[in-house]
């Protein structure tokens, strides 16, 4: 049985865009429209602190999932930096994922959340509770490569940090997907030097997890390491 929720909101007006624009990793402009993206809300440090799936109705019209822990915090973060802002954000109510090739969307209708999170995991899309909000970044998590940022938009929250790791260096631990015995690790939780828990969930007679990972630390771990979509396969780093 899983303790993973997750809260709907709507944002609605005239600078509904543009205020998303400066706060999420993604390019709000160049969104296609009824399509689920997974992006975050980064702090000053390029860590993420809110992650949400965003789908945009148009231009003044956008849908906004967290999960549920992270709901209050962050409505009151869009109230705080949109106060000056001509739109209005809305909780909806408790919403139900569902896998739907890439990405992950959401609906009234009751689904198996459990089961969701063990595909979500085997298809690499890592998500942000509070139990691991400011802990990884953007890059580390490979959420460009699910569209989730883009590195040649404008400013937004922790963009300085998060261009200069793109354009002149490399991440030492980026994400892989795992499976082993005995119970399921905890979020954050340091498998070695060199191994953090991202997601995990229990699975036949063990679990499976994401991690964010060095491959050297990753090898000295009795674990088996799963393939990832192609999609999520290339190297993380910036092609030269």
């Amino acid at each position: 049985m899983s303790n993973l929720s997750f809260s709907s909101f709507t944002l609605n007006g005239t600078d509904a865009q543009k205020f998303l624009q400066g706060q999420v990793t993604l390019n709000a402009e160049a969104m296609p429209e009824n399509v689920s993206r997974y992006t975050a809300i980064c702090d000053l440090k390029g860590r993420i602190h809110f992650g949400l799936w965003l789908k945009k109705i148009n231009a003044e019209s956008f849908f906004i999932v967290t999960t549920q822990d992270q709901a209050e915090e962050f409505a009151k973060h869009i109230k705080k930096y949109g106060a000056f802002s001509k739109m209005k954000l809305e909780e909806t109510g408790t919403v139900f994922p569902s896998l739907n090739a890439d990405t992950t969307d959401f609906s009234d209708s009751q689904t198996d959340i459990s089961a969701w999170e063990i595909a979500a995991i085997q298809n690499g899309q890592a998500y942000i509770d509070q139990a691991i909000e400011g802990v990884f970044q953007p890059q580390e998590l490979r959420l460009h490569q699910r569209e989730g940022v883009h590195y040649d938009k404008g400013c937004y929250l922790g963009q300085e940090v998060i261009a200069r790791l793109w354009f002149k260096a490399k991440p030492k631990a980026w994400l892989h997907a795992i499976q082993g015995t005995g119970t399921a690790p905890s979020q954050a939780e340091q498998l070695n030097k060199g191994v953090q828990v991202v997601n995990s969930t229990a699975f036949e007679n063990g679990y499976i997890a994401l991690v964010v990972a060095r491959p050297e630390a990753l090898a000295e771990l009795e674990v088996t390491v799963l393939d990832l979509p192609e999609s999520l396969s290339s190297d993380v780093a910036r092609p030269q």
